[in-house]
């Protein structure tokens, strides 16, 4: 999907959002996905799944067929070089993760925001010959 086409649907799937009236988070809450992934969907950074379609139709009715469609193709992510390349973050991996972000109050009485990554911890291996599979000194059966 070329830029322009993809931005359109994007734009359309945010039309549909803010005609709804409602919050990522109400949306999460209808359609029991995290307000990350219903951000994602619509953002078309995540690809939406039959089961899920039912709930979301009814979370928002203005989506088209057409949107349904397009967001159950799988996503054409590109990386940002400007975004911020944390040495933690790379040793969180991606498979079986979370996110989610929440509106508390802070002890000031003020609204904050708390965003929160759960993902598996990788850490970093020194990597020394001795440990190469390929490098041990073959068995014989």
């Amino acid at each position: 999907m070329e830029e322009s086409s993809r931005a359109t649907v994007i734009r359309q799937l945010h039309n549909a959002k803010c005609s709804s009236g409602k919050s990522y988070n109400q949306i999460a809450q209808e359609t029991g996905l995290t307000n990350v992934y219903v951000a994602q969907l619509l953002r078309r950074q995540a690809q939406l799944k039959p089961d899920t379609v039912p709930k979301l139709r009814s979370a928002l009715p203005q989506l088209t067929d057409d949107h349904i469609q397009q967001m159950m193709r799988p996503p054409m992510r590109s990386y940002d070089p400007c975004l911020i390349q944390e040495p933690t973050v790379y040793s969180m991996s991606a498979i079986d993760f979370y996110c989610s972000v929440d509106k508390v109050q802070g002890v000031d009485g003020k609204d904050r925001v708390v965003i929160t990554f759960d993902g598996k911890y990788l850490p970093y291996t020194e990597q020394k010959v001795e440990h190469m599979a390929s490098k041990q000194p073959m068995q014989e059966s």
